[in-house]
């Protein structure tokens, strides 16, 4: 079933797309903080005793506050000194800050793939005739709260014009009073918390490794390509498409050959609608 993975790869995505609309930046941590996420679910069930089966959802608010902490801490470190280089500066010491984390983890933890607690237990549950699993169902419910959650904040809250002012115009936002730093931070914090999210809903049905950062991170980027750089929406749609095409290519076929062709498609879209499905005005950002 494609539709728990694309959720969980719209989080990473939406995380993604908010750091790049607040900074220009691209964040190649970022795949290392979905990875973060999921063995931050798998770090706190050390701390709870065997017996105790704690379901994966109240793990959830402390993986949100740990990545969210490792967010601020990307963006203080390893973006605000050097904003104002050139952008290879950014990639550079981003990528620096992504290998630290995949290696701790890799020494903590080992190399081999984890799995978290579920999310609200196990079993199936029958919908129109169709079996579905209980698992699945809570990873798209889970992922459409926090959507949900995103879309008002940035639409019906103050600090949501601010996101959206910070996006579209920095000069403008700073000689209006808006605290760049500020909103800066706050990005890299609700960003890498929302792959932090994403990481906690692979990390049971799917499994996380170590190694996984920078698979997710390409994921990111090309669901922000097909989609339309630096729309919201667009990234969420994008994200949905590649888990579709990646379930049913893999069906019908293999894993590798659907990685294969998905890099194809991008080629495509690149070529022949290089804004991506949902291209935005120029200078105007969702």
């Amino acid at each position: 079933m494609p539709f728990p993975l694309g959720a969980a790869y719209a989080l990473v995505a939406l995380g993604f797309v908010l750091v790049l609309n607040a900074t220009t930046a691209v964040n190649f941590a970022h795949g290392e903080s979905v990875v973060a996420g999921g063995f931050t679910a798998v770090a706190l069930t050390f701390f709870l005793p065997p017996d105790l089966r704690i379901p994966g959802l109240i793990l959830l608010p402390g993986v949100v506050v740990v990545t969210a902490v490792l967010g601020l801490a990307i963006g203080a470190l390893a973006y605000l000194p050097i904003r104002n280089r050139p952008p290879v500066s950014v990639f550079v010491t981003t990528i620096a800050v992504g290998m630290i984390v995949a290696n701790g983890l890799n020494a903590t933890f080992g190399a081999a793939p984890r799995t978290a607690p579920p999310l609200i237990g196990v079993g199936t549950i029958d919908l129109i005739g169709v079996s579905i699993s209980r698992q699945s169902l809570v990873i798209i419910a889970t992922a459409c709260v926090l959507i949900g959650g995103l879309a008002i904040v940035l639409q019906r809250t103050q600090l949501g014009r601010q996101f959206r002012a910070c996006s579209q115009d920095p000069e403008m936002a700073r000689a209006i009073g808006i605290r760049l730093t500020r909103i800066t931070l706050l990005s890299f914090a609700l960003g890498t918390a929302f792959a932090g999210a994403a990481g906690l809903l692979l990390a049971h049905q799917f499994f996380i490794s170590p190694a996984d950062g920078a698979p997710l991170i390409l994921k990111a980027y090309i669901a922000v390509v097909i989609g339309g750089w630096g729309s919201l929406r667009g990234a969420a749609l994008g994200a949905l498409l590649i888990a579709v095409f990646e379930v049913g290519v893999a069906a019908i076929s293999s894993q590798p050959l659907a990685e294969g062709l998905l890099y194809v498609i991008v080629l495509v879209v690149l070529f022949l609608r290089p804004q991506g499905l949902l291209g935005e005005p120029q200078q105007v950002r969702a």
